[in-house]
């Protein structure tokens, strides 16, 4: 898996934990809920979004 062979700052930027900081944040921030989604997308295999997601996206978090 490509995940793996990236780098640490890679693997720490695109982790979990820091996307759904980032939506805490911006949940503070805009005052609208806030969904943490996994991607298909190796690269970027988590990310925020203000709309719910639609396949094959998959929600693994609100921040409300």
């Amino acid at each position: 898996m490509i995940i793996s062979s990236l780098s640490a700052r890679r693997r720490h930027l695109t982790s979990f934990e820091r996307c759904y900081a980032v939506a805490c944040q911006l949940r503070d921030t805009t005052g609208a809920d806030q969904f943490v989604v996994r991607t298909d997308d190796p690269l970027q295999p988590f990310r925020d979004s203000r709309h719910q997601p639609s396949e094959p996206e998959t929600i693994l978090a609100l921040v409300a």
